[in-house]
């Protein structure tokens, strides 16, 4: 069974990682490919760029955004593939640029694919 872990693309990579993929449609500011270590850019996994900007990072919206995303991640084609191409793997770390570690897409997707 795969253990999902999140991190920021900010913190420095570790051995303890496994498998990390970025988990955003936009590549981070001020990060070079080669310092992020990544073994996956899952793009299309992140939610809608309508949804993203529904949300804004608003942390009074994300118990509705949560949801919204969890429907995007189980009925959008592009978000089931993107799930299934996930590697496979004893820890994957699913790396993402926000600013808040509690308020967050990559939080939701975590929760989304440990509870399958």
């Amino acid at each position: 069974m795969t253990t999902y872990r999140i991190k920021r693309v900010y913190e420095a990579p570790e051995s303890t990682d496994g498998a990390r993929v970025l988990v955003d449609r936009m590549w981070p500011r001020g990060v070079a490919k080669a310092d992020a270590e990544l073994d996956q850019w899952a793009k299309t996994i992140a939610p809608s760029p309508e949804l993203r900007r529904w949300f804004g990072h608003d942390p009074e919206k994300f118990a509705e955004f949560r949801n919204k995303y969890r429907h995007e991640l189980a009925h959008r084609e592009e978000n089931r593939e993107a799930v299934a191409n996930l590697p496979q793997e004893d820890t994957v770390t699913l790396v993402y640029a926000a600013k808040d570690e509690e308020h967050n897409h990559a939080v939701v997707l975590r929760d989304f694919l440990s509870s399958r």
